[in-house]
């Protein structure tokens, strides 16, 4: 090593050691602090931050920074969070440490397997080469056909099911870019972009998240009014596949290929293609399995005895099988990426600790009510804006269920139409394109090792405002010419 680079690495280290401090000192900054005022709703309704409510929020600034600037590995930052809530008595062990084991937690890790198994049985490669050969040699229609694929399975499963099918999928192609495990700008390109379109995609119908069918649900408790499937499908399809085409074009920019086609990739396919012989037992049974998983968990929207069943306990079955059938090892059990489970858990239990402390709300009225006397379009970029920081944070479910409450109420003093409330909420509630933490598919991308949180956190940002922009054309243009009611008579003020 030069004495230029040793220089370098010494000065990497130190800006480590302040971060790594930085941390901590938030956190004792804001949770003993003296108290925060109330926050006032527009009724008159007050919401007090109680000192577990601003050790909420001292958690959740640590964590973020960590988890930003990768100072430990994320899975550690997530320990971190459990901890901090059992020792500062935020929240009891019991409960701080319950969500690292939450229904969605272990909904991801049975995704993970799934992805495991496809790699292992062959079925990974078997659709890269199939795909290659439609789309050929040039790279940007390697990553336009990649995001088609990824957005296309969010119409018919959850986008963490199909981040966990994508992946692998991508390893196989990323392996014949020639460049072995470098990172390369087309590898960065190639794994945010299948997070970012995950969550685009998995706006568009109710079968690509389930916060879909948890908002409409808050609706029509809230405003009374029933959003059926297909009018929910009517006004997000639209733009959900106008952000896909977006980011394309986003990744074509940041993320230009170094190679601008792969020479004789498609002779190579070709080749792989036919030297894999044809489709082995253990592949058609991953692919059963799976196949009808995801038709299950697809019914329960439409056949309500279904509905019952917990989609992650479902997703489960299959990972049981995987071991009795004999696809899967120890091995295979010890390959799983903890790190990215880890994250994830951790995520669930601050996004816990926020809603149930009541910080998340005590933000949500502050935030809120500032623009309780604003343009009802500002208002309602206003809650979007809200919607979108906090679901890079926690759970996109309760980023809706504590800002769409608030918004319900001020709506009608603007003459604001519920409608375009949750539409937009909805938007930027599954494009959590800021953080790994904000959405699965963001922490299995970043097992690629093809990009650093820093570096999704920077380009997530500029991500986040082009969704911003074509979010306000939606709400001020286009939503109202496909016939939503945007706007009411005022009610009073």
């Amino acid at each position: 090593m030069s004495a230029t680079d040793a220089a370098q690495q010494k000065s990497f280290n130190w800006s480590k050691l302040l971060l790594a401090m930085l941390g901590p000192a938030l956190f004792f900054i804001v949770y003993y602090s003296p108290p925060w005022p109330d926050a006032v709703d527009p009724l008159g309704v007050s919401f007090a931050l109680s000192r577990e409510a601003k050790g909420a929020l001292a958690v959740f600034l640590w964590a973020g920074l960590w988890w930003v600037f990768e100072v430990v590995p994320i899975g550690v930052t997530s320990l971190l969070i459990g901890t901090l809530q059992a020792l500062f008595f935020i929240r009891p062990a019991k409960d701080a440490y319950r969500a690292f084991m939450d229904p969605s937690v272990l909904f991801i890790f049975g995704s993970v397997v799934i992805g495991l198994v496809f790699t292992k049985t062959g079925l990974t490669r078997r659709l890269a080469y199939k795909m290659l050969k439609v789309v050929g040699e040039r790279t940007s229609m390697i990553y336009l056909g990649c995001f088609f694929v990824t957005a296309f399975l969010t119409l018919f499963m959850a986008h963490t099911a199909v981040a966990a099918t994508v992946y692998p999928l991508l390893l196989a192609i990323y392996s014949l870019y020639g460049e072995g495990d470098k990172v390369t700008k087309f590898g960065k390109g190639l794994f945010i972009g299948m997070a970012y379109v995950a969550g685009a995609g998995s706006i568009i119908c109710l079968l690509g998240a389930a916060r879909g069918i948890v908002a409409l649900g808050f609706f029509k408790d809230l405003a009374g009014q029933d959003i059926s499937f297909f009018q929910y499908l009517y006004y997000n399809a639209p733009l959900g596949f106008l952000m896909v085409g977006l980011l394309w074009c986003f990744m074509m920019f940041f993320f230009k290929p170094e190679k601008s086609t792969i020479p004789g990739l498609r002779k190579k396919v070709e080749e792989l293609d036919k030297s894999m012989g044809p489709i082995t037992k253990n592949e058609k049974l991953a692919a059963g399995i799976v196949l009808s998983v995801i038709a299950f968990m697809s019914l329960q929207s439409f056949i309500p005895a279904l509905a019952p069943y917990n989609k992650s306990a479902v997703l489960l079955i299959s990972t049981i099988t995987f071991f009795v059938i004999k696809i899967l090892d120890i091995n295979d059990l010890e390959a799983i990426p903890w790190n990215i489970i880890l994250l994830f858990a951790g995520a669930m239990s601050i996004g816990f600790c926020l809603w149930e402390t009541g910080a998340a709300q005590w933000l949500a009225v502050n935030w809120l009510t500032i623009f309780k006397e604003a343009n009802w379009f500002v208002f309602v970029m206003s809650i979007a804006f809200f919607v979108l920081i906090m679901t890079n944070f926690i759970m996109n479910v309760a980023a809706i269920a504590i800002s769409l409450p608030v918004a319900l109420v001020i709506a009608p003093y603007l003459g604001v139409a519920g409608e375009v409330v949750l539409f937009a909420s909805l938007a930027t509630a599954g494009m959590p394109f800021v953080l790994l933490v904000g959405a699965a598919p963001n922490a299995i991308a970043y097992d690629s090792k093809q990009f650093t949180s820093g570096e999704f956190f920077k380009y997530g940002i500029i991500a986040s405002v082009m969704l911003m922009v074509v979010l306000s054309l939606f709400v001020m243009f286009i939503w109202p010419l496909m016939g939503m009611q945007v706007t009411l008579p005022v009610t009073g003020g």
